[in-house]
């Protein structure tokens, strides 16, 4: 079966959706392909400042996520062997977590029920040997030519692969993330609660009244990387076994974690050179959006407001460059031309944007995990060209639709 389609995007993860639906509100239809046989909500939560509101307001979800999510008000770090403690106030930041199947849920509903199509992996892509349009082969045996291909497929991108960007570099950290509901309320408040012991970080910040997503983020032994990424329970026994030192309530949070919500995974990463030189996340009318362009580790809390951001600042381009019509319309040279020209304009955009924030992620994970020079190295080029600064980076605006 051969199908052709305008404009393709492969994944329908955060990035995917948003850049879907911020094409749909410049009158620029797109289908989006999903390899899973629903859309996926995995990745319990996510943090969200107010650089990822500017954008979501901007797609004309942000009200409706604004009522599900509690607006907090600091952050407060704890080190627990030094007796040391850090509050910073983020109100003015925006600072609130979603749960990822909200979010996933007020995009596609935002989307005409056509515009995805799920069960639909993506396993090879070759240009078509007289019009250069990338052609698409799927695992279901489907053929679909795109005029305009756009990767949104993740940090493991098969677009990505296409375009020929290296893989992407992985940390030595583990991280599990997870979801538990009190339900006669929680203790934090509105409160984002973070507690560095040795090297090993958790943090806990409130969704709702009830709901609080935690992670835990550790040097793991040889051992932990044994454990099933598949298995609830043997991710919670490992959660535990870490926090074995902590109160008796935080362990009871982490026993009462929704098994639905929890991951266990490594932390990937694109080196912010790579970033500021890569010349591989635009070829033609094929790009690169959110982790699939520029995965980054959660030190910032910025990977799904960027991919909201790429979302905006690449549909707002091709429209000026489509002139807001439609690629339908066009021949397939000034397809090219116009595509080509505003896809090529998106990338400059972003390319100091996501460098930046994937050299302050970077440097974060120094200071963590790294040793004590590398810890001093950290701080010292951080303060230098961040003046230490902690959220400067909410204040990017990535322009109107």
């Amino acid at each position: 079966m051969e199908e052709i389609h305008d404009i393709v995007i492969v994944g329908g993860g955060i990035s995917g959706l948003a850049t879907a639906l911020a094409l749909q509100r410049k009158g620029i239809k797109s289908i989006v392909l999903e390899r899973h046989e629903t859309l996926r909500s995995s990745g319990a939560a996510i943090g969200m400042l107010i650089n990822g509101w500017r954008a979501l307001d901007e797609l004309g979800v942000g009200r409706r996520l604004r009522e599900k999510s509690l607006a907090l008000m600091d952050i407060r770090d704890v080190w627990i062997h030094k007796d040391v403690s850090r509050v910073t106030p983020c109100r003015k930041e925006g600072l609130r977590c979603l749960r990822r199947s909200d979010l996933i849920d007020a995009l596609a509903s935002s989307l005409p029920a056509e515009c995805i199509r799920v069960g639909c992996q993506v396993v090879r892509i070759e240009p078509d040997p007289l019009t250069l349009f990338p052609t698409l082969y799927t695992r279901e045996g489907e053929i679909i030519k795109a005029k305009v291909l756009i990767g949104c497929d993740g940090w493991n991108s098969v677009v990505a692969k296409c375009l020929g960007l290296a893989e992407p570099k992985t940390l030595p950290n583990l991280v599990i993330r997870g979801i538990t509901k009190f339900s006669e309320g929680h203790q934090f408040g509105d409160s984002f609660v973070r507690q560095f012991d040795a090297k090993m970080l958790l943090g806990m910040i409130p969704i709702d009244h009830q709901l609080i997503h935690w992670f835990l983020d550790w040097l793991p032994t040889s051992t932990d990387m044994e454990t099933s990424t598949r298995n609830p329970q043997m991710i919670k026994e490992l959660a535990t076994t870490k926090l074995r030192n902590h109160p008796p309530e935080t362990l009871e949070m982490v026993r009462n974690g929704e098994p639905d919500s929890l991951s266990l995974a490594r932390i990937r990463y694109r080196s912010p050179w790579d970033l500021l030189l890569s010349d591989a996340f635009h070829r033609g009318t094929t790009c690169l959006t959110g982790d699939a362009m520029h995965v980054m580790g959660p030190f910032l809390g910025q990977g799904g407001a960027a991919a909201l951001e790429d979302a905006v600042v690449l549909s707002r381009n091709l429209a000026m460059a489509l002139r807001n019509g439609e690629v339908t319309v066009l021949s397939d040279e000034e397809i090219k031309r116009r595509v080509g020209f505003g896809m090529g304009e998106y990338v400059r955009e972003r390319r100091r944007r996501i460098a930046s924030l994937g050299l302050q992620s970077y440097l974060m994970d120094l200071i963590f995990s790294g040793s004590n020079v590398y810890k001093l190295v950290g701080l010292v080029v951080l303060m230098v060209f961040f003046r230490g600064e902690m959220l400067k980076h909410t204040e990017y605006d990535c322009g109107r639709l």
